[in-house]
């Protein structure tokens, strides 16, 4: 690559997702205290083109973690205050809501919600009958056990994140769309961060990267020497028209048993996905972008099991994202070991809307100060891969998004 300019910068963020533009946000909003003003974030394409653009865009805090539920915690927080926080318009719309557990899940469910109110989640167990009455026209005697979130709901994905980059500009970040990062420069031992070098020949010099590139990260990553157990995979969305006589409206929602996630859309659609079907994505330029005539039937199937009613009800779309999966289901937020400088926000595993505003807060912390100060991210860390300290993936609490 030939060289046409080279410039200057404190940090450069790669990726302008949801996470990109929060992280490069609140660096921005945080740089009297640690003094990184000059940030650039380079976007291969456009604002939210690749996972963000594609994300259902589902707000809860039902993890099987401490980590992720208060992370989802603190996120909420953000999304309800958006307007006074950030600025603009994140598209929060609070629903409530639902989770249904099976016979074989109870035991991890109870602790679950237990985990989740140690860390200030307001969830608690209901009954059938309160469900029934928060969701008409869904089947609920079936379930062992339901929790209730009643502050949750759903926002815009791409929304939040041209909000995030809107509020960054307006404190001074340069933020470069169809430019991607031709590769992360280091210096002559290779143990610290020297420059980041662009597609459109133009050299950063810089002595922070971080890259938060989705499902790019695995070929990204792989091309420098990282080794991260990273891989795209490919997952599906359908929108039905329901009717409003027989379901007029519905909380969002977990069906554990039948390994489906669900919520409300607009007036009378009800978006749904499942959580144990993924395709493995060797490049994520190249996937198939639309839902499949077999996912189609079985998620229909496993939806009317817990909303009859839906059986009635018209495919109005469907659609194929892809999420960066790790093997415990939970992302890398950390510092390279050995590349001072480097620092890692990837994995989401399918959950990153979710948690996006508070890892922009913890990054922001991490990179300013050196640790994050708000809550603690070491089972986040990189190492636990090769250490042995996976995190409960909780299969059927954490996989469904």
């Amino acid at each position: 690559m030939t060289t046409s300019a080279t410039e200057t910068a404190d940090v450069v963020i790669i990726g302008g997702g949801v996470m990109g533009c929060s992280i490069a946000c609140n660096l921005a909003l945080t740089a009297n205290s640690h003094g990184l003003r000059r940030i650039v974030l380079l976007e291969r394409d456009t604002l939210g083109s690749g996972s963000t653009g594609r994300s259902s865009a589902a707000i809860r805090m039902h993890y099987s973690t401490a980590v992720s539920a208060e992370m989802a915690w603190r996120s909420l927080h953000i999304y309800r205050n958006f307007p006074e926080i950030i600025g603009g318009d994140c598209g929060y719309v609070e629903t409530g809501y639902l989770v249904f557990a099976g016979p074989d899940d109870v035991d991890a469910f109870r602790a679950n919600i237990a985990t989740q109110q140690s860390v200030g989640v307001i969830t608690d167990i209901i009954s059938p009958t309160d469900a029934a009455g928060l969701a008409p026209g869904f089947a609920v005697e079936d379930a062992a056990a339901i929790a209730y979130e009643p502050y949750s709901g759903h926002a815009d994905a791409s929304g939040t994140a041209y909000a995030y980059a809107t509020r960054a500009r307006a404190e001074g970040v340069n933020i470069r769309l169809k430019t991607p990062a031709a590769g992360i420069e280091t210096g002559a031992d290779g143990s610290r961060v020297a420059a980041v070098n662009a597609a459109d020949g133009t050299r950063i010099e810089t002595g922070i990267a971080v890259v938060a590139t989705g499902p790019w990260s695995p070929a990204f990553l792989k091309s420098h020497g990282i080794g991260a157990p990273l891989v795209a995979t490919r997952h599906e969305v359908l929108h039905f028209r329901r009717s409003l006589d027989t379901v007029p409206h519905h909380p969002g929602g977990a069906d554990i048993s039948n390994r489906i996630y669900f919520r409300p859309e607009g007036q009378d659609l009800t978006l749904v996905g499942n959580g144990n079907h993924s395709d493995v994505v060797r490049d994520p330029e190249v996937f198939a972008q639309r839902a499949s005539p077999s996912f189609i039937q079985e998620v229909w199937q496993r939806l009317t099991r817990r909303i009859p009613p839906m059986a009635d009800a018209e495919l109005a779309a469907g659609y194929a994202g892809l999420y960066t999966s790790t093997p415990d289901s939970h992302p890398i937020i950390d510092r390279v070991d050995g590349i001072e400088g480097l620092y890692l926000c990837t994995g989401f595993s399918g959950h990153g809307f979710k948690l996006a505003p508070m890892v922009g807060v913890l990054m922001a912390e991490l990179i300013g100060t050196g640790r994050a100060t708000t809550m603690d991210i070491s089972p986040l860390r990189l190492s636990r891969f090769v250490e042995g300290a996976l995190n409960n993936s909780g299969y059927g609490f954490d996989v469904l998004a």
